[in-house]
């Protein structure tokens, strides 16, 4: 079994009994867990403070050999004020020896984007600690796609999609609409030409995501892509103001604009069913009939 060593970059995880079942079903399971007593330290409303934070991330640099998963305890808000102090430089040579399995979306997003803008480091964007395997009643489909993405060097996931035949492939790469506009202009957004775009968001109304949406299209990203997948948006409340005005008219309106093919559907993003994506890896793409389908290589897998 694995060992998983957490980190908490972002939030304080003010959930802590879903993080302690968390850890208890992971050890349940044969894993070993290491790093535990972050999950009670706190500064405001962060995980500690700025320097503590930032001294875990740059320790990544010194991960053991006995060390197969880092584990993000939670989202949140915090990474961005850390990306600037990063060692970039020791993480990078240090993952080039030898790249550990890391996971986490969300404010983790912005971490995860930064090291393969880098580093060129390939991370996964799938479930945390407390919030998927700390869940009062575990996802199956969650916890069986993880296992799934990191041991396998090539694994493929199909969801139903309405969209016209495609079949194309490249990089991909994306997480968190919000996490992703907020680095646009930054050394922290990686430039992928010709990648496969997936984003996700939660308590967004669709006006917000569209906006967000309208940035990565006015900085000229989104047109540089060969397809963008849109997973989850939930938890936004809408308004009789919106008048017919919903998450269907934000895609309708991206479309018409874009010659990228737009594909919906994909279970990803803040729910309690969600795949993990390898950010940076190799994927192909290919929707036919009323099926899409993603193949994934080229990632860090467990070695035992």
């Amino acid at each position: 079994m694995s060992v998983i060593q957490l980190i908490a970059p972002s939030g304080y995880c003010i959930n802590q009994a879903a993080a302690a079942r968390g850890i208890e079903r992971l050890q349940q399971e044969g894993h070993r867990i290491t790093n535990a007593p972050i999950l009670a330290r706190r500064f405001q409303r962060f995980a500690g403070s700025d320097e503590q934070r930032l001294e875990e991330i740059n320790a990544l640099a010194q991960t053991g050999e006995e060390v197969d998963i880092i584990l993000a305890v939670r989202g949140g808000y915090g990474v961005s004020r850390l990306l600037p102090q990063i060692d970039y430089g020791q993480i990078g040579r240090a993952f080039r020896q030898r790249t550990p399995v890391m996971c986490g979306h969300s404010d983790f997003t912005g971490l995860q984007l930064a090291l393969l803008a880098q580093c060129g480091i390939i991370t996964f964007s799938g479930p945390m600690l407390a919030a998927n395997f700390g869940a009062e009643i575990e996802d199956p489909f969650t916890r069986e796609h993880f296992w799934r993405a990191v041991r396998e060097p090539h694994y493929s996931l199909s969801w139903p999609s309405a969209a016209a035949a495609l079949k194309t492939s490249g990089t991909l790469w994306g997480g968190n609409l919000t996490l992703l506009c907020s680095l646009i202009g930054t050394p922290w957004l990686p430039n992928i030409q010709g990648g496969i775009l997936v984003l996700e968001d939660i308590n967004e109304h669709p006006f917000r995501v569209e906006r967000m949406l309208l940035q990565l299209h006015q900085a000229g990203i989104l047109a540089r892509q060969h397809a963008i997948i849109l997973g989850s948006f939930s938890g936004a409340t809408r308004e009789d103001y919106d008048a017919g005005f919903s998450f269907a008219s934000v895609r309708q309106n991206l479309q018409q604009m874009l010659q990228v093919p737009i594909l919906e559907g994909l279970p990803f993003g803040h729910e309690p069913q969600t795949v993990t994506l390898a950010l940076g890896a190799f994927a192909e793409l290919v929707q036919k009939g009323d099926q899409a389908s993603l193949s994934v290589s080229g990632h860090p897998i467990l070695r035992r």
